[in-house]
Protein backbone atom coordinates (compact mmCIF):
# COMPACT_ATOMS: atom_id res chain seq x y z
CA UNK A 1 0.00 0.00 0.00
CA UNK A 2 1.35 3.27 -0.49
CA UNK A 3 2.07 5.98 1.64
CA UNK A 4 3.15 9.73 1.54
CA UNK A 5 6.97 8.33 1.22
CA UNK A 6 6.52 6.78 -1.67
CA UNK A 7 4.62 9.99 -3.35
CA UNK A 8 6.36 12.38 -5.80
CA UNK A 9 5.77 15.93 -3.87
CA UNK A 10 6.39 19.27 -5.48
CA UNK A 11 7.10 22.02 -3.59
CA UNK A 12 5.93 25.13 -5.95
CA UNK A 13 8.18 28.25 -6.00
CA UNK A 14 9.23 31.50 -7.56
CA UNK A 15 7.69 32.86 -10.13
CA UNK A 16 6.91 36.33 -11.37
CA UNK A 17 5.54 37.37 -8.14
CA UNK A 18 7.15 40.60 -6.56
CA UNK A 19 8.11 37.96 -3.98
CA UNK A 20 9.31 35.46 -6.09
CA UNK A 21 12.43 35.56 -4.07
CA UNK A 22 11.09 35.25 -0.38
CA UNK A 23 9.17 31.86 -2.19
CA UNK A 24 12.34 30.01 -2.64
CA UNK A 25 13.44 30.82 0.63
CA UNK A 26 10.48 29.32 2.29
CA UNK A 27 9.92 26.33 -0.73
CA UNK A 28 13.61 25.70 -0.21
CA UNK A 29 13.18 25.29 3.92
CA UNK A 30 9.88 23.07 2.91
CA UNK A 31 11.65 20.94 0.97
CA UNK A 32 14.71 20.33 2.94
CA UNK A 33 12.45 19.38 6.41
CA UNK A 34 10.46 16.99 4.11
CA UNK A 35 13.40 15.38 2.53
CA UNK A 36 14.76 15.13 6.43
CA UNK A 37 11.22 13.03 7.40
CA UNK A 38 12.08 11.04 4.69
CA UNK A 39 9.74 12.20 1.44
CA UNK A 40 10.40 12.75 -2.39
CA UNK A 41 10.10 16.17 -2.50
CA UNK A 42 11.71 18.41 -4.91
CA UNK A 43 11.63 22.28 -5.59
CA UNK A 44 9.94 23.30 -8.70
CA UNK A 45 10.61 27.14 -10.32
CA UNK A 46 6.93 28.31 -10.96
CA UNK A 47 6.70 28.84 -15.14
CA UNK A 48 2.98 29.85 -15.67
CA UNK A 49 2.43 28.66 -18.87
CA UNK A 50 4.26 25.44 -18.11
CA UNK A 51 3.39 23.97 -14.98
CA UNK A 52 0.60 21.82 -16.23
CA UNK A 53 2.97 19.78 -18.56
CA UNK A 54 5.69 19.81 -16.07
CA UNK A 55 3.49 18.45 -13.25
CA UNK A 56 1.97 15.28 -15.40
CA UNK A 57 5.51 15.12 -16.86
CA UNK A 58 7.53 14.63 -13.54
CA UNK A 59 4.16 12.60 -12.10
CA UNK A 60 3.94 15.06 -8.75
CA UNK A 61 1.17 13.54 -6.90
CA UNK A 62 0.67 16.50 -4.10
CA UNK A 63 1.91 20.28 -4.81
CA UNK A 64 2.97 21.83 -1.36
CA UNK A 65 1.98 25.70 -2.42
CA UNK A 66 5.06 27.88 -1.20
CA UNK A 67 4.46 30.69 -4.03
CA UNK A 68 3.97 34.16 -2.16
CA UNK A 69 1.73 36.30 -4.60
CA UNK A 70 0.21 36.05 -7.73
CA UNK A 71 -0.64 32.54 -8.91
CA UNK A 72 -0.38 31.30 -5.37
CA UNK A 73 -1.71 32.90 -3.01
CA UNK A 74 -4.70 33.82 -4.94
CA UNK A 75 -6.15 30.93 -6.19
CA UNK A 76 -4.80 30.63 -9.49
CA UNK A 77 -2.88 27.63 -8.36
CA UNK A 78 -5.79 25.76 -6.80
CA UNK A 79 -8.07 25.86 -9.30
CA UNK A 80 -5.16 24.15 -11.72
CA UNK A 81 -4.73 21.50 -8.87
CA UNK A 82 -8.87 21.26 -8.55
CA UNK A 83 -8.80 20.63 -12.69
CA UNK A 84 -6.27 18.05 -12.68
CA UNK A 85 -7.22 15.77 -9.32
CA UNK A 86 -4.01 16.83 -7.96
CA UNK A 87 -3.34 17.04 -3.82
CA UNK A 88 -2.04 20.45 -2.90
CA UNK A 89 -1.40 22.33 0.45
CA UNK A 90 -3.21 25.45 1.98
CA UNK A 91 -6.66 27.07 1.40
CA UNK A 92 -9.02 26.47 -2.04
CA UNK A 93 -9.94 28.60 -4.74
CA UNK A 94 -11.98 31.16 -2.67
CA UNK A 95 -10.08 31.47 0.46
CA UNK A 96 -6.81 32.64 -1.39
CA UNK A 97 -8.65 34.85 -3.71
CA UNK A 98 -10.43 36.43 -0.75
CA UNK A 99 -7.34 36.21 1.60
CA UNK A 100 -5.13 37.91 -1.30
CA UNK A 101 -7.32 40.57 -1.57
CA UNK A 102 -7.52 43.52 0.74
CA UNK A 103 -10.52 44.69 -0.63
CA UNK A 104 -12.50 41.29 -0.41
CA UNK A 105 -11.15 40.58 2.80
CA UNK A 106 -11.48 43.74 4.99
CA UNK A 107 -15.10 43.91 3.35
CA UNK A 108 -15.52 40.41 4.88
CA UNK A 109 -14.31 41.22 8.27
CA UNK A 110 -16.23 44.14 8.85
CA UNK A 111 -19.39 42.19 7.29
CA UNK A 112 -18.95 39.18 10.03
CA UNK A 113 -18.49 42.08 12.64
CA UNK A 114 -14.83 40.77 13.48
CA UNK A 115 -12.78 44.05 14.59
CA UNK A 116 -10.68 45.42 11.34
CA UNK A 117 -9.05 49.67 11.23
CA UNK A 118 -11.57 51.82 9.47
CA UNK A 119 -10.63 51.33 6.03
CA UNK A 120 -12.06 52.38 2.31
CA UNK A 121 -11.39 51.30 -1.05
CA UNK A 122 -10.32 52.68 -4.68
CA UNK A 123 -10.07 51.35 -8.24
CA UNK A 124 -7.60 52.59 -10.66
CA UNK A 125 -10.21 53.80 -13.05
CA UNK A 126 -11.02 56.87 -10.53
CA UNK A 127 -9.82 60.04 -10.46
CA UNK A 128 -6.51 60.29 -8.19
CA UNK A 129 -7.85 63.75 -7.21
CA UNK A 130 -10.77 62.54 -6.24
CA UNK A 131 -9.38 59.68 -4.42
CA UNK A 132 -7.24 61.94 -2.74
CA UNK A 133 -9.95 64.47 -1.56
CA UNK A 134 -11.83 61.78 -0.23
CA UNK A 135 -8.91 60.32 1.87
CA UNK A 136 -8.51 63.49 3.64
CA UNK A 137 -11.98 63.55 4.44
CA UNK A 138 -12.22 60.44 5.77
CA UNK A 139 -9.00 59.86 7.61
CA UNK A 140 -7.11 61.91 9.57
CA UNK A 141 -3.10 61.78 9.11
CA UNK A 142 -1.48 59.47 9.24
CA UNK A 143 -2.74 57.24 7.00
CA UNK A 144 -1.99 54.16 5.44
CA UNK A 145 -2.42 53.10 1.79
CA UNK A 146 -2.01 50.16 0.60
CA UNK A 147 -2.02 47.95 -2.80
CA UNK A 148 -5.02 44.82 -2.38
CA UNK A 149 -3.13 42.16 -3.90
CA UNK A 150 0.33 42.15 -2.18
CA UNK A 151 2.20 40.98 0.52
CA UNK A 152 5.67 41.61 2.68
CA UNK A 153 4.22 45.54 2.78
CA UNK A 154 5.04 46.03 -0.84
CA UNK A 155 3.03 48.63 -2.14
CA UNK A 156 2.30 49.89 1.46
CA UNK A 157 2.73 53.37 2.56
CA UNK A 158 2.01 55.72 5.64
CA UNK A 159 1.25 58.65 4.89
CA UNK A 160 2.24 61.67 7.17
CA UNK A 161 1.09 64.63 5.52
CA UNK A 162 -1.46 65.77 2.38
CA UNK A 163 1.55 65.94 0.07
CA UNK A 164 2.41 62.78 0.44
CA UNK A 165 -0.97 61.13 -0.91
CA UNK A 166 -0.19 61.59 -4.71
CA UNK A 167 2.68 59.64 -4.99
CA UNK A 168 1.49 56.86 -2.03
CA UNK A 169 -1.46 56.27 -4.43
CA UNK A 170 1.12 56.10 -7.35
CA UNK A 171 3.04 53.35 -5.59
CA UNK A 172 0.34 51.07 -4.31
CA UNK A 173 -1.30 51.44 -8.15
CA UNK A 174 2.02 50.24 -9.12
CA UNK A 175 1.14 46.58 -7.90
CA UNK A 176 -3.10 46.54 -8.50
CA UNK A 177 -6.35 47.88 -10.12
CA UNK A 178 -7.60 48.50 -6.20
CA UNK A 179 -6.08 50.10 -3.64
CA UNK A 180 -6.71 50.60 0.36
CA UNK A 181 -6.62 53.36 2.79
CA UNK A 182 -6.99 52.59 6.38
CA UNK A 183 -6.77 54.30 9.46
CA UNK A 184 -3.64 54.16 11.09
CA UNK A 185 -3.20 52.18 14.29
CA UNK A 186 -0.84 53.91 16.97
CA UNK A 187 -0.37 50.51 19.11
CA UNK A 188 1.61 47.56 19.01
CA UNK A 189 2.11 44.91 16.43
CA UNK A 190 1.09 40.59 16.41
CA UNK A 191 -0.07 37.67 14.93
CA UNK A 192 -1.08 34.79 15.34
CA UNK A 193 -0.73 31.78 13.39
CA UNK A 194 -3.43 29.17 13.02
CA UNK A 195 -4.48 25.65 12.04
CA UNK A 196 -7.81 24.07 11.47
CA UNK A 197 -9.25 24.73 15.05
CA UNK A 198 -6.00 25.36 16.60
CA UNK A 199 -4.53 28.80 17.59
CA UNK A 200 -0.32 29.17 17.92
CA UNK A 201 0.88 30.99 20.87
CA UNK A 202 0.40 35.07 19.78
CA UNK A 203 3.79 36.56 18.57
CA UNK A 204 4.41 40.46 19.21
CA UNK A 205 6.68 41.85 16.69
CA UNK A 206 9.33 44.55 17.56
CA UNK A 207 11.37 45.83 14.70
CA UNK A 208 14.79 48.00 15.48
CA UNK A 209 13.81 50.33 12.40
CA UNK A 210 10.75 51.19 14.23
CA UNK A 211 8.58 49.47 11.10
CA UNK A 212 7.72 46.33 9.86
CA UNK A 213 8.25 46.96 6.37
CA UNK A 214 10.16 44.28 4.06
CA UNK A 215 13.16 44.71 4.68
CA UNK A 216 12.47 44.36 8.52
CA UNK A 217 10.67 40.97 8.13
CA UNK A 218 13.69 39.33 6.41
CA UNK A 219 16.84 40.55 7.57
CA UNK A 220 17.83 38.65 9.85
CA UNK A 221 17.95 40.03 13.68
CA UNK A 222 16.35 43.30 12.61
CA UNK A 223 12.64 42.48 14.22
CA UNK A 224 12.69 40.54 17.34
CA UNK A 225 9.25 37.66 17.39
CA UNK A 226 8.59 38.10 21.05
CA UNK A 227 7.11 34.73 21.85
CA UNK A 228 4.56 34.02 23.89
CA UNK A 229 3.75 37.77 23.26
CA UNK A 230 4.09 39.32 26.82
CA UNK A 231 0.48 40.22 27.28
CA UNK A 232 -2.21 39.40 29.49
CA UNK A 233 -3.79 36.16 29.44
CA UNK A 234 -7.17 38.05 28.16
CA UNK A 235 -5.75 39.71 25.42
CA UNK A 236 -3.96 36.84 23.90
CA UNK A 237 -6.90 35.03 24.28
CA UNK A 238 -8.94 37.20 22.29
CA UNK A 239 -6.28 37.73 20.07
CA UNK A 240 -6.62 33.64 19.14
CA UNK A 241 -9.87 33.68 19.27
CA UNK A 242 -10.04 36.67 16.33
CA UNK A 243 -7.51 34.65 13.98
CA UNK A 244 -9.76 31.79 14.24
CA UNK A 245 -13.08 33.58 13.47
CA UNK A 246 -11.01 34.89 10.47
CA UNK A 247 -9.92 31.72 9.88
CA UNK A 248 -13.54 30.19 9.61
CA UNK A 249 -14.56 33.32 8.04
CA UNK A 250 -12.77 32.58 4.88
CA UNK A 251 -13.15 28.85 5.03
CA UNK A 252 -9.09 28.33 4.93
CA UNK A 253 -7.34 24.94 5.39
CA UNK A 254 -3.48 24.03 6.12
CA UNK A 255 -1.98 26.96 8.17
CA UNK A 256 -2.33 30.40 8.07
CA UNK A 257 -1.29 33.82 9.42
CA UNK A 258 -3.67 36.38 10.54
CA UNK A 259 -1.49 40.27 11.49
CA UNK A 260 -3.50 42.30 14.26
CA UNK A 261 -2.57 45.48 15.41
CA UNK A 262 -3.15 47.04 18.33
CA UNK A 263 -4.50 50.93 19.65
CA UNK A 264 -3.46 52.91 22.47
CA UNK A 265 -5.62 51.62 24.78
CA UNK A 266 -4.75 47.74 23.89
CA UNK A 267 -7.90 47.12 21.76
CA UNK A 268 -7.08 44.83 18.87
CA UNK A 269 -7.68 44.84 15.29
CA UNK A 270 -7.22 42.56 12.33
CA UNK A 271 -5.08 43.89 9.48
CA UNK A 272 -4.78 40.72 7.42
CA UNK A 273 -4.67 37.27 6.58
CA UNK A 274 -1.61 35.27 5.23
CA UNK A 275 -3.24 32.03 3.47
CA UNK A 276 0.56 31.17 2.42
CA UNK A 277 2.80 32.76 5.32
CA UNK A 278 6.63 32.64 5.07
CA UNK A 279 8.40 29.72 5.90
CA UNK A 280 11.88 31.15 6.11
CA UNK A 281 14.54 30.97 8.90
CA UNK A 282 13.64 34.57 9.95
CA UNK A 283 9.67 34.02 9.48
CA UNK A 284 7.03 34.10 11.95
CA UNK A 285 5.01 30.74 11.97
CA UNK A 286 7.94 28.48 12.48
CA UNK A 287 8.71 30.56 15.36
CA UNK A 288 4.94 30.11 16.77
CA UNK A 289 5.29 26.77 15.86
CA UNK A 290 8.57 25.84 17.72
CA UNK A 291 6.54 27.95 20.90
CA UNK A 292 4.00 25.46 20.39
CA UNK A 293 6.40 22.49 20.34
CA UNK A 294 5.69 21.55 16.76
CA UNK A 295 9.68 21.54 15.24
CA UNK A 296 9.88 23.00 11.38
CA UNK A 297 9.84 19.26 10.15
CA UNK A 298 7.17 18.28 11.89
CA UNK A 299 4.89 21.30 10.94
CA UNK A 300 5.77 20.70 6.87
CA UNK A 301 5.03 17.56 7.71
CA UNK A 302 1.56 17.87 9.04
CA UNK A 303 0.72 20.80 6.26
CA UNK A 304 1.45 18.25 4.09
CA UNK A 305 -0.67 15.77 5.34
CA UNK A 306 -3.71 17.73 5.07
CA UNK A 307 -3.00 18.22 1.34
CA UNK A 308 -6.17 17.46 -0.86
CA UNK A 309 -8.83 18.61 -3.18
CA UNK A 310 -12.36 19.63 -3.12
CA UNK A 311 -11.67 22.75 -1.08
CA UNK A 312 -14.32 25.63 -1.24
Amino acid sequence: MDTLQDKNIAVIVGGPSTEAEVSRRTGAAIAGALQEKGYHAELLELVPDKLASQLQDKNIDIVFNALHGHYGEDGVLQGLCEMMGIPYTGPGVMASAVGMNKVMSKCAFQGAGIATAPFAYYFNTQDEDAIAADIIRRFSLPVVIKSAGQGSSIGTVIVHSEDEIRSALNEAFKYSNSIVAEAFIDGDEFTVAVMDDMAFPVIQIVSSTGKYDYYSKYAPGVAKHLCPAPISPELTKKMQNLALDVFHLCHCSGISRVDIMTDKEGNPFVLEINTVPGMTATSLVPDAARAAGIEFPDLCERILKEASVGKF
